[in-house]
C-alpha cells in the first residue's frame, strides 16, 4: 500500500464528498456496509478508499479496496469510477450520469 500526498488525498476526497455523497453511500452499501444511512470518505491510498459510516450499528470507518490499485493520481478516478458501476451493479441501481 502506498499513500498519496496529503493535498491528493483532500482534493479527492473534498470532491467526492461535496459532488458525489450519493456515490459514497452507494459505495459503502454495496461492499462494506449495508444499512449504511450516511457514509464520508475520509482516506484513501493505492490499494483502497476509507469512509466514515453512520448505521445502526452506529458510526464507525469502514475499507473498500479498489478493483485495480491506483497507482498514481490519475488512477485514483478510474477507480473510484470502475467501483461505482460494480457497486451499482451488485445492488441493481442503474449508474447515474456524471
Amino acid at each position: 500500500m502506498t499513500r498519496f500526498d496529503a493535498a491528493v488525498v483532500a482534493a479527492v476526497t473534498g470532491h467526492m464528498n461535496d459532488d458525489h455523497a450519493d456515490d459514497n453511500l452507494l459505495i459503502v452499501r454495496a461492499f462494506a456496509e449495508p444499512t449504511a444511512t450516511a457514509a464520508h470518505m475520509t482516506d484513501l491510498d493505492t490499494e483502497s478508499g476509507l469512509w466514515q459510516v453512520t448505521s445502526g450499528h452506529g458510526e464507525h470507518t469502514v475499507r473498500v479496496p479498489w478493483l485495480e490499485p491506483a497507482t498514481d493520481r490519475a488512477a485514483i478516478r478510474g477507480a473510484v469510477v470502475a467501483l461505482y458501476h460494480a457497486a451499482c451493479e451488485r445492488l441493481g441501481v442503474a449508474p447515474a450520469e456524471h
